[in-house]
């Protein structure tokens, strides 16, 4: 779980012009012949400085500059709901940067019949830099469709595997809202018929534990500035 313009220097170089007085006995006069020359100079100093000062790139504004807890981010009777059996309190996975992402993890074995959830969030630079981000891993996991209403722009893809005779069915949501990425991760095996939840189950609990996440993101992840 887990992308900038440099300012451009101008630089000017000024020829002052420096005239002087024709009459005979200001050429030998100090003060009034260094006059012309020192403000020339003046000038010729201050336009050069104006001219190579760099100037500043704005600074692209985010929308969100902190991730909120993930395993606060769902009801808990959304988490019982679809991981029979688990602690609602969740288990938060340790980020080398909490600022940039966030992952909650329930999971728990009701019976034979298993369950998975994670609720992630990744914080980018920039819209741009979350769009790029969310484009690659939609072209990634191919094969799903999109998700109306979630989000900026939202994602569902489900993929079954078997494994020594055991099929797991997994859910991926991906939602993104400005410069955040939210990802969740469903999936399921009853491990004594040793079949998968139905396509629809693993979806349907996977895009509702995004739109509740996503809620989530908006309500408390929300910088000041």
């Amino acid at each position: 779980m887990r992308d900038f313009p440099l300012p451009i220097a101008l630089t000017a170089r000024l020829s002052p012009v420096v005239v002087l007085a024709a009459a005979g006995w200001a050429l030998s006069s100090g003060p009034l012949a260094a006059a012309p020359a020192t403000e020339h100079k003046e000038a010729a100093r201050t336009g050069t400085e104006s001219a190579t000062a760099p100037s500043s790139a704005p600074t692209p504004a985010k929308s969100f500059s902190a991730a909120p807890s993930p395993c606060t981010s769902l009801a808990k009777a959304t988490i019982t709901s679809l991981v029979p059996g688990t602690k609602t309190a969740g288990k938060e996975i340790r980020s080398t940067d909490e600022t940039v992402r966030r992952t909650c993890s329930w999971n728990a074995l009701k019976g034979y019949d298993y369950r998975w959830l994670d609720v992630s969030y990744e914080l980018m630079e920039s819209d741009d830099a979350a769009q790029k981000s969310y484009t690659s891993r939609v072209a990634d996991k191919s094969g799903g469709g999109n998700v109306p209403g979630l989000g900026d722009a939202g994602y569902s893809v489900v993929n079954l595997t078997t494994d020594d005779k055991q099929q797991t069915r997994e859910g991926v949501v991906m939602a993104r809202v400005s410069n955040a990425l939210v990802v969740i991760t469903y999936n399921g095996s009853d491990f004594e018929s040793k079949k998968a939840p139905s396509t629809d189950v693993i979806n349907k609990g996977a895009i509702k534990a995004a739109k509740e996440a996503v809620a989530a993101l908006r309500s408390g992840g929300k910088s000041d500035g």
